[in-house]
């Protein structure tokens, strides 16, 4: 079951008054991998034990499963929010992993640049300078690994 195919889902995502909480976190899930990938969300859940557990399926269900099924704003606003953020508290391995998802979730280079031209105005310049840094090197391993893929057969 997504968020869409629940009553009331246009306004809440799939966060419903009566929605079970394996309800919120099949819909959180849904959106996780669309978002981050397969790749990534089968490798967290491949690393997860005992200890990690509870705090991965607590961010499936509140993060992706309560806010990011949300139909509140788009997908690459909810990127754009999720940059600033992730730059004004110096989470650069988070930063790389959502700048990955914003250009899944449709915002262009240019778009991420001038979100990181806005964070150095409110975020402060070292750290925009980090963040600028953390995307090229992103966009390099983006452009590395379609230069690497095998051409599509004829």
């Amino acid at each position: 079951m997504t968020g869409t195919d629940l009553p009331g889902a246009e306004r809440n995502g799939v966060v419903q008054p009566d929605a079970t909480s394996q309800e919120i976190y099949d819909g959180g899930m849904v959106v996780r991998r669309e978002v981050l990938g397969a790749a990534h969300v089968d490798r967290a859940n491949a690393n997860k034990d005992e200890f990690t557990d509870d705090f991965q399926d607590m961010i499936t269900r509140i993060a992706w499963g309560g806010i990011w099924t949300r139909p509140g704003l788009t997908r690459q606003m909810r990127s754009a929010v999720t940059i600033t953020a992730m730059v004004a508290h110096g989470h650069w391995e988070e930063l790389a992993m959502h700048i990955r998802a914003a250009i899944t979730n449709g915002l262009s280079r240019d778009d991420i640049k001038e979100i990181l031209l806005q964070t150095a105005i409110y975020c402060g310049v070292p750290s925009a300078n980090t963040a600028f840094k953390t995307a090229q090197q992103v966009f390099k391993e983006m452009d590395s690994a379609t230069m690497d893929a095998p051409a599509p057969p004829n």
